[in-house]
């Protein structure tokens, strides 16, 4: 089972490459609509107060719904190296 810490890791990388995709303001606004995940200003993970795999699955949905094949092609490496984090891209 993976840590809260890994999934911190995670959801950082994740926002890190939507803000070079979709740029700062974009990526971090639609992070911190995500109820339970509280991000600072640059896009680094503050705390989980959700279920961290509902917290992250929603984040993905939503960056999904901007950017679609984009986000599945930037997002399969990243989850591939958390392997205990158990997440669907649709």
């Amino acid at each position: 089972m993976a840590s809260k810490s890994e999934y911190k890791e995670l959801i950082d990388e994740i926002i890190k490459k939507q803000i070079a995709v979709l740029g700062p303001d974009i990526a971090i606004w639609r992070a911190r609509q995500i109820e339970g995940l509280k991000v600072d200003d640059k896009g680094k993970t503050i705390d989980i107060s959700e279920p961290e795999n509902e917290a992250l699955q929603k984040l993905i949905n939503t960056y999904i719904e901007l950017s679609g094949e984009i986000v599945r092609n930037i997002l399969n490496p990243v989850l591939a190296k958390y392997p205990t984090i158990n997440v669907k891209i649709k």
